[in-house]
């Protein structure tokens, strides 16, 4: 096991520490660019030396904010479907820019229109629905219901859809 430097000992890392720094950091999951600047200067990186490997990497493909998005966002669909909004203020968390996200918005729309995407805004909210109920049918009781669609907006539905979704129990059967 290492040692860690005491204050006194400390010295910034170099080029080659702060790519190992990132590439241990990039090891777990994709990144944004931004949570891979934040981590290097946490380390203690200077500013010239955290640009350069920031762009060394994004020349090797492990750095690209618009993979990133399109990796968060299939694991959204998959683990915990959550409305494009939501989604989008995660993204803009990760340090993900408004111009990316505009991209990214631009392909899921031809995806959809394509049928190429199988979860639409409806689709991913009737997911998210089945999900919470477990098995469960629909509650008849107006208050239940009221919940059930605040629990949908609180996952970044909008209200149409949570009506839409809680309305029509005939298609309670998921799109997986």
């Amino acid at each position: 096991m290492r040692r860690r430097r005491a204050a006194s000992e400390a010295q910034p890392p170099g080029a080659e520490a702060s790519l190992e720094i990132a590439a241990r950091y990039l090891g777990t999951r994709p990144r944004s660019r931004w949570e891979v600047e934040r981590r290097l200067r946490r380390g203690g990186a200077p500013g010239a030396i955290i640009e350069k490997t920031l762009d060394h990497l994004a020349e090797l493909g492990l750095l690209d904010d618009l993979a990133f998005a399109r990796w968060w966002v299939e694991q959204r669909d998959r683990h915990a479907p959550r409305g494009r909004r939501l989604v989008e203020a995660e993204l803009r968390q990760h340090g993900v820019g408004r111009d990316v996200i505009e991209l990214l918005r631009d392909e899921l729309a031809a995806l959809e229109a394509d049928g190429d995407l199988p979860t639409t805004e409806d689709a991913r909210a009737r997911i998210a629905l089945a999900r919470h109920l477990r098995g469960r049918s629909l509650p008849e009781d107006p208050k239940a219901l009221q919940s059930l669609g605040m629990f949908l907006m609180r996952r970044g539905f909008d209200p149409e859809t949570a009506r839409a979704v809680l309305r029509a129990p005939e298609n309670a059967d998921t799109d997986r």
